[in-house]
């Protein structure tokens, strides 16, 4: 077939579905006989996923990978940024946190070493994969940030890719937001646009022929799809958008699961396959009068556990858990079960320079934070079930608890904490994709329920994306444009 140009996916601003559209032409490729991998060279996102080899990258990428039936890889995202307070993110470089760093520091350099690690891992995937399929991040109007751009235009150029732009539809201004994208770019970006895709389209999409013709006057580039919006296809969103739209409120009727909203939640990808259950009613919410009503309680994972620790005591939501404990199930996960302990001890200041904080004192656990981060997949045993689960860790720190009172057996090593009644925590994440941890919940609400299989649920999912590409956009311009001459 001869080795095929990068395809790059951009938007004309945030949410436009750019990881969805990214990880639906991977399936396609892969469903067609090619060889595909995703590339991000920049990720903001407290959602991030282990690699095999233990390096920590932007989960949509990792999404992604499992589009192309790839394991994740740390060249598919080098820089990934975790915000970790309001000023100031952790900067992760080839899967490894290098330190943190105000907005105002980040962006003040011209970021060239950043740029250049982007572009080394760009090539190792390019020399394998064919083709690389590549997102931006953002708008790439941005004309205040573009001259620090390591991840839309100047990407592109450097990959040599072929471009498309993403536009949203369904929020309105769509001609508006186009043609002053296309307008605001120069000429040598200009030239690397090869197509753009309106997506989220909702009603019957011929009636935008017109509109489709005028956008091709408008900007002399044509329009290769017109996108459905795709209500039916559930895939995994990272963006904090994408959470802003989940359910907030207990529902009669249903195992009502509710997860604290903390302000750094991190990695809520954790409970999607509770979502897809018809038993549950999984929502995320502050609100004491709605957490009250749960019939489970999760704490998750944060990117700032004291942080988020001292805020929900601030606010009383700390006594309204204690208060539940003794009433439901309440579970913690990653730093949600660090602050179920007794106290976390920060010596380093990893996360702030209060130096010790009490925890919510539910569980016999003492947590100390670490300079090194633990990032790693695991297989597990979870309580006394023979089934063998699977899992992740992404945390700086170490908890200490006493012998017996574990919750799992990771190669015979304790791990997580099991109260003996029916609370527990744990540091893995993914932990409650596993169909037996799910029908441990199920069973509160009707002992012969039976979890779906949350694996062949996602692979079903990639493969309707696929389809959902195929009919709408025109992959044969696509995949001519990208064979190099």
């Amino acid at each position: 077939m001869g080795k095929m140009k990068p395809i790059m996916l951009v938007g004309t601003g945030s949410d436009v579905g750019k990881s969805w559209v990214t990880a639906g032409i991977c399936r396609w490729l892969k469903n067609n006989g090619y060889d595909p991998a995703p590339f991000k060279a920049q990720n903001m996102s407290l959602n991030s996923f282990s690699t095999p080899e233990g390096l920590e990258i932007g989960r949509a990428q990792a999404v992604q990978a499992e589009a192309c039936k790839l394991a994740p890889m740390v060249e598919m995202n080098p820089v990934l940024l975790k915000p970790s307070s309001k000023n100031k993110s952790q900067v992760v470089l080839h899967g490894k946190p290098i330190g943190d760093q105000t907005a105002k520091e980040y962006f003040s350099n011209d970021k060239n070493d950043l740029f250049d690690a982007a572009k080394n891992a760009f090539r190792s995937l390019n020399k394998t994969y064919d083709p690389v399929v590549m997102e931006g991040a953002g708008s790439i109007s941005e004309i205040n940030l573009k001259h620090r751009d390591i991840v839309n235009m100047r990407m592109a150029y450097a990959a040599d890719a072929c471009v498309y732009l993403i536009a949203d539809i369904d929020r309105g201004g769509v001609f508006g937001s186009v043609y002053g994208t296309i307008e605001l770019l120069e000429d040598w970006e200009r030239k690397l646009i090869k197509g753009i895709i309106i997506n989220k389209f909702r009603g019957d999409y011929t009636l935008f022929e017109e509109g489709r013709q005028m956008l091709e006057d408008l900007t002399s580039i044509p329009v290769v799809g017109v996108l459905p919006y795709a209500s039916d296809i559930i895939l995994e969103e990272e963006d904090s958008v994408a959470l802003e739209k989940r359910k907030t409120t207990a529902q009669s009727g249903k195992l009502n699961v509710a997860v604290v909203h903390l302000h750094y939640m991190s990695n809520y990808t954790d409970f999607l396959a509770l979502e897809q259950e018809p038993l549950i009613n999984l929502y995320f919410t502050r609100n004491q009068e709605e957490l009250v009503k749960a019939d489970v309680l999760i704490i998750p994972g944060t990117k700032n556990t004291i942080e988020d620790l001292v805020a929900i005591k601030e606010e009383g939501i700390s006594k309204t858990i204690q208060k539940l404990y003794q009433k439901i199930p309440v579970i913690g996960i990653c730093g949600g079960y660090q602050m179920m302990g007794k106290w976390i001890s920060d010596p380093f200041e990893v996360e702030s320079k209060r130096g010790k904080e009490m925890g919510l004192a539910l569980f016999d656990v003492t947590t100390t934070l670490t300079k090194e981060k633990t990032v790693v997949q695991r297989k597990f045993s979870y309580k006394n079930y023979s089934d063998t689960c699977v899992g992740y860790e992404i945390h700086m720190g170490e908890s200490k608890f006493p012998v017996g009172k574990h919750l799992n057996l990771i190669d015979g090593t304790p791990e997580g904490y099991y109260d003996g009644n029916k609370s527990w925590g744990s540091y893995l994440h993914g932990i409650l994709d596993n169909p037996v941890v799910i029908n441990e919940l199920l069973h509160l609400k009707n002992k012969d329920a039976k979890a779906q299989n949350y694996r062949q649920f996602k692979e079903e999912q990639f493969d309707k994306l696929s389809e959902w590409i195929d009919q709408h956009l025109d992959m044969n311009y696509i995949i001519n444009n990208s064979k190099e001459g």
